[in-house]
């Protein structure tokens, strides 16, 4: 299978996220790779959370796919309402749904957001394959702009003040230099908060990319040793630290 065909296989959802795209690492995986390697290929079980975001995403970018989201009248999860409609599986409040909904329609009135995500020369939903440090890398751009050269990511955020925090500890550094890396351009991400729905656009410094790619070098060494070693025995590994 040459590039094209893995990158237009890549393009559907079931594939990039289903058996086919496990062969292929992706940002998603540098926080189990960094902190329990060994459950890579463990399921993780989808958090109210991604939830929302996925929901945030798919107005915007796919909006023909809001169709599939679950959305249930209701004054929380706890109801006997919730469950008995739900069924046991995670869906929107609809108070959640006018949230998004409300915060979406904020995002896409301000001029300079419009201009950076819509357009004739822009794309949703891109993948990109590549090797990084002899591993083989995927992702999915929210948006290109070839216009600006650009790679856009949307994020959601309880405080955009605090957003650089949370670009540390939510692996946006390493998301960054991956994608800078398999889609050749700068990447930026417009971020909304949640509760005041300020909207900030931030870009990434040299320092941020060489922290994004320093989590990458380990996550690939975690990898190789917990995934591509032969004989590898999870129960005599340990890491050592000298406390200052």
């Amino acid at each position: 299978m040459n590039h094209k065909e893995i990158i237009d296989k890549l393009r559907d959802d079931e594939n990039y996220y289903g058996e086919f795209g496990q062969q292929f690492l992706s940002n998603s995986n540098i926080k189990t790779l960094l902190s329990d390697p060994i459950n890579l290929y463990v399921p993780t079980k989808k958090t109210t959370a991604m939830l929302i975001g996925g929901y945030f995403h798919t107005i915007i970018l796919e909006p023909e796919k809001v169709k599939n989201f679950r959305v249930i009248e209701s004054s929380s999860r706890n109801t006997k309402q919730y469950k008995e409609i739900s069924g046991g599986e995670l869906c929107l409040l609809q108070q959640e749904a006018d949230k998004i909904n409300l915060m979406t329609d904020k995002l896409l009135k301000n001029k300079f957001v419009e201009t950076l995500i819509t357009g004739t020369n822009i794309i949703y939903e891109e993948p990109a394959m590549a090797t990084i440090h002899e591993q083989k890398w995927k992702a999915k751009a929210d948006i290109i702009n070839y216009d600006e050269n650009l790679v856009i990511d949307l994020k959601t955020t309880n405080d955009v003040d605090n957003f650089r925090f949370s670009a540390k500890k939510y692996n946006y550094d390493s998301q960054a230099f991956i994608y800078n890396k398999l889609f050749g351009f700068e990447m930026i991400f417009i971020v909304m908060d949640k509760n005041t729905h300020q909207i900030k656009i931030c870009d990434c410094s040299p320092q941020f990319l060489e922290r994004g790619e320093e989590k990458v070098i380990k996550a690939v060494e975690a990898f190789v040793l917990h995934h591509k070693t032969e004989n590898f025995d999870p129960t005599q590994y340990f890491t050592n630290e000298t406390l200052t």
